[in-house]
């Protein structure tokens, strides 16, 4: 397994608006788990974190023509990448 743990800095006011496009993605071959949420502590800030079947399934999907789109739309409301982390998803709830 591969995992992904990214912190996306919004432009003000855009959080809401990214965090819906990011999770309107609704089928990406080989993702076990895709979660969007809010930092609490920082208005502009959402954590996407991923689990992936491999590393190249990962690499695919920035392919796809549904998470082309999605990037597309929320390209302006990006202000910065923040921290990224990868990691190998030992088990958990949820995951096999």
């Amino acid at each position: 397994m591969c995992g992904l743990i990214g912190k996306i800095e919004t432009v003000e006011g855009g959080r809401e608006e990214l965090a819906g496009i990011l999770s309107s993605i609704t089928s990406m071959p080989g993702c076990l788990s895709y979660i969007v949420a809010e930092d609490v502590s920082d208005s502009k800030g959402l954590w996407v974190t991923e689990v992936w079947e491999t590393a190249e399934a990962h690499g695919a999907s920035l392919d796809l023509p549904e998470v082309q789109a999605a990037m597309a739309r929320g390209r302006s409301l990006i202000a910065a990448f923040d921290t990224r982390v990868e990691t190998r998803p030992l088990g958990g709830v949820g995951l096999a």
